[in-house]
């Protein structure tokens, strides 16, 4: 199953590094979307999951939040089924 995995981040967000690195780590392919200069693409963010700060993980198309949200699915065990590498 290939599983699509999307980062929305700005250039100066030490989260978004953080949540590549945790990604990188496990070997999952994702693609990096900069928003640092993109306010269409930032409006967009916030309709689209309510939050207005970086990073925006999706997996497969679902919104999981930032990089604090991907690490507690990590502690709860549920990260690696999301990204099928479990």
């Amino acid at each position: 199953m290939t599983v699509k995995v999307e980062v929305y981040s700005t250039t100066y967000c030490p989260f978004c590094r953080a949540a590549e690195r945790m990604l990188d780590s496990k070997g999952v392919k994702h693609e990096v979307f900069d928003v640092t200069h993109d306010p269409e693409k930032r409006q967009w963010l916030v309709q689209t999951t309510g939050m207005t700060t970086v990073p925006q993980i999706f997996i497969n198309d679902q919104a999981i939040g930032g990089f604090t949200d991907m690490r507690t699915l990590e502690q709860e065990g549920k990260l690696d089924q999301m990204l099928g590498i479990a």
